[in-house]
């Protein structure tokens, strides 16, 4: 244990605070077990360390990734039982599903060290409430999307701007915008975040961001995937079948049979493939309704998750309208209702009807709906019911 906390402390040390993810503040730490997921390359491992440096007592603190060579010949349920006899209080666990039965040594490490609280992250993939000790009832758990544009924004002038709600940005959407273009030129800024800013790990090297996104793509179908669904390996080859035909012309309106003759599966793998690539984070649904949704339904429209894979998958297919859409749809996954609109592009909280389009979009679509608005790309302010779409990067 002591060369675990050797290099614990060396990351402590290492880890940056002046830029802080958005979750940093928002978890409760009050809670005994914590589960921290997102897709990889999201910045859980930063999450975990500037948690730690912030807001933990360093000296009964410990960070371990449970892919360590300690692993191959320690149990997890042993090291936390030594840690906490030398006084250890918090216990961060990253990626848990890369290690075997993690979930029953995580159950028995709550019942049995009633003083010691575990925080650990893991593939988006993972489903809690499936795992084989079902922690759903005793883990509280967060997500951590990628970077926002207001997060990305940090990143590259190193100053930080409040977010705002949807409400906020609905009623004082002119005043915000104006606020912020005293600080800020949004529209180079969000035309390189729509293409390279999605994920924390594009300030190491911008020209090989894209060729890097294309290898986290492949880990996360041949080993984040594979971790939690057991697929065969031609399953997986499938899933990338998939994966590039949604991208090649995202938005997707999906046609079953179609689709599953040209990928090679069954109509009922077709659809479960889907959900298993939105759970990876690599693909978002939209539906015209939720309510009523079974497991093997098929989605109005399918699109990348972010603007950035699109970039990264298919270049020459990248139209910038969808391009602006489905960062629209990230921005609020997680955070409001979604839906396809009957006379629009979406549908927020069952209330709000957005048309998306760029600075030349008229309203003669939205035309007579109430409480619809058209979110433009191209003007740095807008007017009335005319909102910046880059506007909506300022949520979280």
């Amino acid at each position: 244990m002591e060369s675990l906390l050797l290099e614990f402390q060396s990351k402590i040390a290492q880890i940056p605070l002046d830029i802080q993810r958005y979750l940093v503040d928002q978890i409760d730490l009050s809670n005994r077990l914590i589960a921290v997921k997102g897709a990889r390359g999201a910045g859980k491992t930063t999450l975990l360390l500037q948690l730690t440096k912030l807001h933990l007592p360093l000296s009964s603190s410990l960070y371990v990734s449970l892919d360590h060579i300690y692993f191959f010949e320690n149990k997890l349920y042993d090291l936390a039982k030594q840690f906490t006899q030398f006084g250890g209080t918090h216990l961060l666990l990253d990626e848990v599903h890369k290690y075997p039965n993690w979930s029953r040594e995580i159950k028995l490490i709550y019942d049995n060290f009633p003083e010691l609280k575990v925080i650990f992250t893991s593939s988006s993939m993972l489903e809690i409430y499936r795992s084989e000790s079902d922690l759903s009832r005793r883990a509280v758990t967060y997500y951590l999307k990628e970077l926002s544009f207001r997060e990305f924004i940090t990143f590259e002038i190193q100053k930080s701007f409040q977010n705002y709600t949807f409400q906020e940005i609905l009623e004082n959407h002119n005043q915000i915008a104006s606020q912020l273009l005293e600080e800020i030129k949004p529209l180079p800024l969000f035309e390189k975040y729509l293409k390279i800013g999605v994920y924390p790990y594009y300030k190491e090297n911008e020209t090989l961001y894209l060729q890097k996104l294309q290898n986290t793509i492949n880990l996360i179908i041949e080993i984040d995937i594979n971790a939690v669904e057991y697929l065969q390996y031609d399953t997986l080859i499938k899933l990338k079948k998939l994966l590039i035909s949604v991208a090649s012309s995202a938005p997707f309106t999906p046609n079953i049979t179609k689709l599953s003759e040209k990928v090679g599966v069954s109509r009922n793998m077709l659809v479960q493939s889907i959900k298993i690539l939105e759970r990876a984070g690599l693909v978002n649904e939209l539906y015209k309704d939720t309510s009523g949704i079974g497991v093997l339904t098929k989605p109005e429209k399918l699109y990348l998750n972010n603007s950035n894979l699109m970039y990264a998958l298919a270049k020459e297919n990248s139209n910038i309208g969808n391009v602006r859409e489905t960062f629209f749809l990230n921005q609020f996954k997680g955070l409001h209702e979604i839906n396809r609109s009957e006379i629009a592009d979406f549908l927020i909280d069952k209330t709000y009807t957005f048309e998306i389009g760029g600075k030349n979009k008229a309203k003669k679509q939205i035309a007579g709906t109430q409480n619809a608005y058209v979110a433009k790309d191209g003007i740095e302010i807008g007017f009335g019911n005319i909102v910046p779409v880059w506007l909506f990067g300022f949520m979280y």
